[in-house]
C-alpha cells in the first residue's frame, strides 16, 4: 500500500511553479523516488521505487456508455457473456442487474435514474 510523502522529502525535489517548457511538473519525472510499505500474504515490506525514465505516452480511448446502443454484452474484442458477467460483477452497483443484463426484456431505461454510469473502456492505440 503507498504512503504519502511529503514533498520535502522527495529526491531530487520536484519543481515549483515552473512555466520552463521540457520541465517536470508533476511527481512523475526521471529520478523520483517513492518508498512506501507492501503487504502480501499477511507480510509487510518496505519499498523503494526510483523512475529512471518516465516518456510522455498518449493512450486514445473507444469508450461507449452502457445503453439499449451499447448493452453489457460486448459481442467484440473477444468477449463473451462470461468474460462481461466475471468484468461487471466487480462492481457492487452492477449487482442488481446481474440476472437480467443478458435479457431481451432489460429495462435500459432504469440505468438513466441510476446514481452510475457503467462505460466499456478499450485502448484503440498508444503513442
Amino acid at each position: 500500500m503507498p504512503v504519502r510523502t511529503e514533498a520535502a522529502s522527495l529526491i531530487p525535489p520536484p519543481p515549483i511553479n515552473t512555466q520552463q517548457p521540457g520541465v517536470a511538473t508533476t511527481l512523475l519525472y526521471s529520478g523520483s523516488k517513492f518508498r512506501g510499505h507492501q503487504k502480501s500474504k499477511g507480510n509487510s515490506y518496505d519499498v523503494e521505487v526510483v523512475l529512471q525514465e518516465y516518456p510522455t505516452l498518449t493512450t486514445f480511448f473507444e469508450g461507449e456508455i452502457i445503453s439499449k446502443k451499447h448493452p453489457f454484452l460486448t459481442r467484440k474484442w473477444d468477449a463473451d457473456e462470461d468474460v462481461d458477467r466475471k468484468h461487471w460483477g466487480k462492481f457492487l452497483a452492477f449487482y442488481q442487474y446481474a440476472k437480467t443484463f443478458n435479457s431481451d426484456e432489460f429495462d435500459y431505461e432504469e440505468l438513466k435514474i441510476s446514481d452510475f454510469v457503467f462505460m466499456r473502456w478499450k485502448v484503440t492505440r498508444i503513442i
